[in-house]
């Protein structure tokens, strides 16, 4: 399956609920990726948060390249080039952080990979979009304005694309309220994937949780 910038923004798109983790323990990671690819949310974003995260993100990637071709791992919480590349050389498909940083963009346009920079108001929105970013992350979507605050920016600019993390929850009213707003997917971590189901092992139980994300965000686009 190719995972070029073109693919992963469509797929983004299509999947419509973007699961965002991380843990230090590799097995635990491994999992979780599985779950949510098995519940139909094969665009991940793991973030880096913690010692040796991009160890475990290039063993993820590894890993996944093989087991499952379908998963598209991206890097989140970059807020510098340095790290963008470490991530892209560790085989990152897509770029995630919580602001928008011009050496980003610039490092991301030369190989190809999608950037998705934190915006918290319309002159940030444009100026990534001037930068090249296709998805730009509402971040804090929930204090940033909420709804609210996509359905007055895409008013004048309705060719954004945005993308909030952030007081999103895996609910029908949540999901149809960010949809309705003009959103084209959300970012979840902890609301999708429990702390209490990855300490159970609960695998079978994120996968269904992240399921019926998916299918509540197809619904509430539709």
């Amino acid at each position: 399956m190719p995972h070029d910038r073109l693919s992963v923004l469509t797929a983004m798109i299509d999947q419509g609920v973007i699961p965002v983790f991380s843990h230090g323990d590799l097995e635990v990671c491994l999992n979780v990726i599985q779950a949510c690819a098995d519940g139909g949310a094969t665009v991940f974003e793991f973030t880096n948060r913690g010692d040796f995260a991009a160890h475990n993100f290039f063993q993820a990637a590894r890993h996944f390249a093989v087991a499952d071709g379908r998963v598209m791992l991206g890097a989140g919480s970059v807020v510098d080039a340095p790290t963008a590349a470490l991530y892209i050389a560790n085989g990152a498909r897509f770029i995630v952080g919580p602001n928008f940083n011009p050496e980003v963009a610039r490092l991301c346009n030369r190989r190809k990979i999608a950037y998705s920079p934190g915006c918290a108001t319309p002159t940030e929105i444009g100026l990534a979009e001037e930068a090249g970013c296709e998805i730009v992350k509402l971040f804090p979507g929930g204090a940033a304005g909420g709804p609210g605050f996509v359905r007055a920016v895409l008013g004048p600019m309705p060719w954004s694309k945005i993308m909030p993390t952030g007081g999103v929850e895996p609910t029908e009213a949540s999901l149809k309220a960010w949809f309705d707003a003009g959103v084209v997917a959300v970012g979840m971590g902890s609301g999708l994937i429990p702390g209490e189901l990855v300490a159970a092992e609960d695998w079978a139980g994120v996968e269904t949780r992240v399921s019926e994300a998916v299918l509540l965000a197809r619904r509430a686009r539709a």
